[in-house]
């Protein structure tokens, strides 16, 4: 009787285990989402990747958050009000603001958050984000003054990056970076973490003192899927909700096959080659415009990439100012025009049948990298230009172009914020060594200074515009496509919105009825 009593015991000891598998798998009341990396950490001012802060901005809250739609709204803030000359904003936050450990905060929270982030030993990777902000005041207990150095209507779209949520400064002052190990997390936002496995989930619970009460969905997990084709196979079996990303190749597949669940959304990306214009031949704008004409972008966005890619002749992706991208007036013309216009300004520039055009295209190793390249020599031969291929790793191939080793080189800019100055100002004199072409055009700085220090967003926008149309016009860069997302998202999930930003927090998802 011992053993059969010992033996029912150590039954229901197992029948008591939870099955990791089911634990993580999508259920009534848990989204399961499938990310393209592993979380790098779980402190918001301290990550930098993208993984990290879409789980961040999950926990996390700021004055202001990002809608379903990637657009800023009221977040811990209810609302805000703008000084006339733009520099000086009034935030009033909502009442009785609790973290999820119930412990209460006002407005004296945020200048301590932004003396934290720009302290040197938290080496926030963020910093720079904020650099247009002079001071953060707490002038009562509910009242937030923020004080910028030239106008910004971008503002409430920064203050909800995760780098300026609310995080537990009262937890950390006792316990040091130690604080994120606490199991569940203290939280501002919808949901905290409870549990994480390296490399297997983390798993985000409802936050029961958020403001906005109780989150839609009971559980979100996380699960890192570096292999977009290892994720794809698991979403097609019903192991995930949502992956952030699938092969390119399998595109068109699941457009045929699953086209419900297939989303390929224009991205805040800009994919173009970058031309060293500090030394001949590209130190010559006859030359970059001429090798631009001969450039065809559709063919290399439609049959090279193949994924739905927005061929581009400009630097600002579409959606971002509510305008259609800039577009050069020869990009209409027919290729025979375009041709004979690019011969007639490379001979203008010493080059032709007894000087040939030689350079070497410079790219870091990706199929996709090597595919374009190629593409573009074969559509400069008719001009006789004659041009190599040359490819490293991402580390050699980035730092070669910040030391200016290049003729002609893989580039390309993803916004941190939905700006057109945060596209433009990557090109301007001042950024240096980030400025990979060496581009330096008074009249470029002075229209982009004015753009940024106009506090009207009708005219501030057009000024933008009018940089841009420089940028252009001088050629510093080859643009060649828009960036889209890729991702899958099951037909059980509501709330999901296509949007430029690739912005779909987690307390905007739903699951549907049956």
């Amino acid at each position: 009787m011992r053993y059969l009593a010992l033996l029912c015991t150590m039954l229901m000891l197992l029948s008591c285990d939870r099955d990791p598998a089911i634990d993580t798998a999508p259920g009534s009341d848990q989204i399961v989402r499938l990310a393209d990396s592993e979380i790098k950490g779980l402190d918001p001012q301290k990550v930098s990747d993208l993984s990290s802060l879409r789980v961040a901005a999950d926990q996390f809250e700021g004055l202001t958050r990002l809608d379903a739609v990637g657009e800023a709204e009221p977040g811990l803030a209810k609302d805000w009000r703008i000084a006339q000359d733009g520099l000086t904003w009034d935030f009033t936050l909502r009442e009785a603001l609790r973290f999820s450990d119930g412990t209460a905060f006002d407005a004296t929270l945020f200048p301590a958050l932004m003396d934290r982030l720009r302290d040197p030993e938290t080496a926030a990777p963020a910093q720079a984000l904020f650099a247009n902000i002079v001071a953060v005041e707490a002038v009562s207990a509910n009242s937030v003054i923020v004080r910028l150095a030239s106008p910004d209507p971008a503002l409430p779209a920064l203050l909800a990056h995760p780098a300026m949520a609310a995080i537990p400064l009262h937890r950390i002052r006792t316990a040091g970076d130690q604080w994120t190990s606490d199991r569940p997390m203290i939280a501002s936002g919808p949901y905290q973490l409870s549990e994480w496995k390296l490399n297997d989930y983390a798993r985000l619970e409802r936050n029961p003192e958020w403001h906005d009460g109780k989150a839609p969905t009971a559980t979100i997990i996380w699960k890192p899927m570096e292999d977009s084709l290892s994720a794809l196979r698991l979403f097609l079996s019903g192991g995930a909700d949502i992956a952030a990303d699938y092969p390119p190749s399998r595109h068109q597949w699941l457009k045929d096959n699953h086209p419900a669940v297939t989303h390929s959304v224009p991205y805040l990306g800009s994919y173009y080659f970058a031309f060293n214009t500090r030394m001949p031949p590209f130190d010559d704008p006859r030359v970059r415009t001429a090798l631009s004409m001969a450039v065809e972008r559709e063919w290399i966005a439609d049959k090279v990439i193949g994924v739905d890619n927005i061929p581009a002749w400009g630097l600002l992706p579409p959606g971002l100012e509510g305008q259609e991208p800039l577009r050069p007036e020869w990009a209409d013309w027919p290729r025979e025009k375009r041709l004979r216009s690019a011969r007639g300004l490379l001979a203008a520039a010493g080059y032709g049948p007894d000087r040939p055009l030689r350079f070497e295209i410079r790219f870091n190793s990706s199929a996709e990298h090597r595919r374009v390249s190629v593409a573009m020599a074969a559509m400069w031969q008719p001009l006789g230009v004659e041009a190599s291929l040359f490819n490293s790793e991402a580390a050699l191939h980035f730092a070669a172009l910040r030391r200016h080793e290049f003729a002609l080189a893989r580039s390309g800019w993803i916004a941190d914020l939905p700006t057109p100055e945060n596209f433009l100002l990557v090109h301007q004199q001042a950024n240096g060594a980030g400025n990979y072409s060496g581009y330096a055009n008074p009249d470029y700085d002075r229209i982009l200074a004015q753009a940024i220090a106009e506090p009207d967003p009708r005219q501030r926008q057009q000024l933008m515009r009018k940089a841009e149309a420089q940028l252009i016009t001088d050629m510093p860069i080859l643009p060649l496509y828009f960036y889209v997302t890729r991702s899958l998202v099951a037909e059980r999930i509501a709330g999901w919105e296509d949007n430029i930003s690739n912005v779909h927090p987690s307390r905007t998802l739903r699951i549907r009825a049956r």
